[in-house]
């Protein structure tokens, strides 16, 4: 780990350290964005291998092609779904799946670069130190999520298990949201030298409200639920649809019965909706008023893309932006209850 750095103020360069870690964010940001497009397109099974290293290199001539759709061809997904795809087809998923495993590495080589150099040069305020080590220690953690996550739809299952996509999607968001928040602490010290602002409850409440929005929406996907019904806001014709067979235990409904998860992820999210807009009225009323009304925002911007998503029949731009959007109002979500949280420390 790295040391935590006890060097003078006048060596430390926390406005330097938080615009790095916001580019870094908007890395991150791209990458749920490339995930949400691989998982549509279903593409996340296309390389069957974990080569962290020599996968930075894809395939570059007919017979190294040849090589890894045969490698595809083994796995119950072309078997049972896929087996009239081509060579061509499969170079199109491959894209997908190849382009989202580097721009993870990417991620991965912008973040430890840089905080080797700040850290060589003693630049990295007191206290920061062991934050940044362990960002980069769950980054690492991601890589390997990613492959256990892939790796479930490997030899019984055509696809990824839905709970380990939402291990995969909630913990790159959680990754995404301590980078902000560091960032914000670090733009704070670098105004005022003030100290890092306190999560309030009720920052983190509508934060937690959020990531089961985002895990429910995760389950949605992993399942196919959205396909389900795509009609708003009953279902077919009736608030909750007839005849639907439950399973036991009764709570795994809301975890692996696609019909309940679309409609518990779509509810619930008035109830993430409430927690996030009660955030944004306490960031406003403690003078950060811009950065509420982005909450608001953004968070009706999301029920009105989730409603789309759904009628659309999971048009995949409408998709894409709905994923897209909720980590944008993850990063509203922390600036606000940073701002709350700023006022609290103080």
């Amino acid at each position: 780990m790295l040391q935590q750095t006890s060097f003078p103020a006048t060596r430390a360069r926390p406005r330097a350290i938080a615009h790095w870690l916001l580019f870094v964010a908007g890395m991150i940001v791209g990458m749920v964005v490339l995930g949400g497009i691989t998982r549509l397109t279903e593409s996340g099974l296309s390389i069957t291998e974990w080569e962290p290293i020599s996968g930075i290199i894809p395939p570059l001539n007919h017979a190294q092609w040849i090589a890894e759709f045969d490698h595809y061809k083994r796995i119950p997904e072309y078997t049972e779904i896929n087996r009239n795809m081509d060579l061509a087809g499969f170079k199109a998923i491959f894209f997908w799946e190849y382009l989202h495993r580097l721009w993870g590495r990417l991620i991965g080589f912008a973040f430890a670069l840089p905080l080797i150099w700040f850290a060589v040069r003693r630049q990295i305020p007191r206290g920061y130190g062991w934050r940044l080590t362990a960002i980069l220690a769950l980054g690492g953690l991601q890589g390997a999520i990613g492959w256990w996550m892939v790796s479930s739809g490997l030899a019984v299952r055509t696809d990824v298990s839905h709970i380990r996509l939402a291990v995969h999607l909630v913990t790159a968001l959680f990754i995404l949201a301590g980078t902000v928040w560091t960032a914000m602490d670090l733009y704070a010290l670098a105004n005022t030298a003030a100290r890092p602002a306190r999560l309030t409850a009720i920052g983190a409440a509508a934060i937690i409200l959020l990531f089961m929005q985002i895990t429910l929406g995760a389950f949605t996907a992993g399942l196919n639920a959205g396909y389900a019904f795509a009609s708003w806001p009953l279902m077919g014709d009736r608030l909750f649809p007839a005849g639907v067979t439950m399973l036991q235990p009764a709570w795994t409904n809301v975890v692996d019965n696609p019909i309940v998860v679309q409609f518990v992820h779509r509810w619930f999210a008035f109830i993430a909706a409430a927690g996030l807009i009660w955030l944004a009225v306490r960031a406003m009323r403690v003078g950060a008023r811009r950065q509420g009304q982005v909450v608001i925002g953004l968070v009706c911007l999301q029920i009105v893309l989730g409603i789309s998503t759904l009628m659309s029949g999971v048009e995949i731009v409408i998709a894409v932006a709905h994923q897209l959007n909720a980590a944008l109002t993850l990063i509203a979500a922390v600036i606000a209850a940073h701002a709350v949280g700023r006022r609290a420390a103080r």
